[in-house]
């Protein structure tokens, strides 16, 4: 069997490196294509070295564009790679990376397998949106994480090719975590205890491109009873020099960092008081890692985190009181499945 699989950004890495290496396992041909979408060597390269994903056949170096020209200019280079058309094509998420790789399967008569399938924010604001949405309802094989993305998808009228597998996520939690307790010296580095401090990451462009929001959600981090450690994307990191917000990040309660290693930031889920992001995968992740998490969004697809009362969407005027507030829930079921959907998508994948 051979599939041809699109990457190109940081969360896809992460999620290809247990897929990749169950494929590899079970004797899979399996072609990388990195788009480039994400292409700083703390944002790309790092993840590549760190778990062990196979390197990409093909660097498309296409970034820094708007989306328009950036799918179109994906879809042209990636439609010039697949005279020998694999067996299927794989793509992860809803980057744009996604999207481009979905299109030209679909217009090839390339099946397309969408792993993380079915998630909804309901917000077609958000440009991820539209491309999970659209990429939905091109697959073939849908690979749903929870059972709220099976319904959702069902709520479409799509229910041939779903298969509820669980998080690739939870998979590669549970293969790295003891790596990076065993290699990760960032506590040590910036003098962290645990649960002495927050950890925020803000990237999505509802927060980053108002200088009024950005500057209330720094002005938020400054007020908190413990040190807020920021690892910085690159994009916000030039929106906040760009607006002159760059006073914020020398108070001494916030700790101000270059994005971290896929290790790196297990070790701070693991060590923080709670998470504050507006990240999708991060809120997943606090949950896994029984971290409250305060999200910077007025939805969210991982709305089974909300409901069951572990994390909750906040304004960042209400960021500390929030926090203050907090009650733990006494329950943290299994919500993200067992650890093994790499290894449920290539059975499925070898036993159609």
């Amino acid at each position: 069997m051979k599939i041809v699989t699109i990457l190109g950004a940081r969360p896809q890495f992460i999620k290809a490196s247990v897929v990749s290496s169950a494929f590899q396992r079970a004797g899979i041909n399996e072609i990388i294509i990195h788009t480039g979408q994400h292409f700083d060597s703390l944002m790309s390269d790092i993840f590549f070295q760190d778990l062990d994903l196979p390197q990409p056949q093909y660097h498309l170096n296409i970034h820094s564009l708007n989306h328009s020209a950036m799918t179109g200019r994906m879809m042209e280079k990636i439609e010039e790679l697949l005279d020998d058309k694999p067996d299927w094509m794989c793509v992860y998420g809803d980057t744009n990376s996604t999207l481009a790789g979905a299109l030209v399967a679909a217009k090839l008569h390339i099946p397309i397998a969408h792993i993380e399938a079915g998630l909804r924010s309901f917000n077609r604001q958000m440009p991820e949106e539209v491309n999970r949405v659209v990429t939905d309802h091109l697959a073939q094989l849908l690979f749903a994480p929870t059972t709220l993305a099976v319904q959702c998808l069902e709520n479409e009228g799509i229910s041939q090719g779903v298969h509820l597998v669980g998080d690739v996520m939870m998979d590669a939690i549970l293969q790295y975590q003891a790596k990076a307790k065993q290699t990760s010296d960032i506590l040590a580095r910036h003098q962290l205890s645990l649960n002495e401090f927050y950890l925020a990451t803000v990237h999505r462009p509802s927060n980053t491109d108002d200088r009024v929001r950005l500057s209330y959600i720094l002005d938020s981090f400054t007020k908190l009873d413990r040190p807020v450690v920021f690892p910085i994307h690159p994009r916000t990191q030039a929106q906040i020099h760009k607006m002159e917000l760059s006073h914020y990040l020398t108070a001494d309660s916030i700790v101000a960092i270059p994005p971290v290693s896929y290790l790196d930031m297990l070790a701070l889920l693991s060590a923080c008081r709670c998470i504050i992001t507006d990240s999708g995968g991060i809120q997943k992740e606090a949950y896994i890692f029984g971290r409250p998490c305060f999200t910077l969004r007025n939805e969210t697809e991982w709305k089974e985190t909300v409901d069951i009362g572990w994390n909750q969407l906040v304004q960042p005027e209400n960021l500390s009181e929030s926090i203050a507030n907090f009650t733990r829930p006494s329950e943290c079921p299994k919500l993200y499945g067992n650890g093994d959907a790499a290894t449920q998508i290539t059975q499925i994948l070898l036993n159609l």
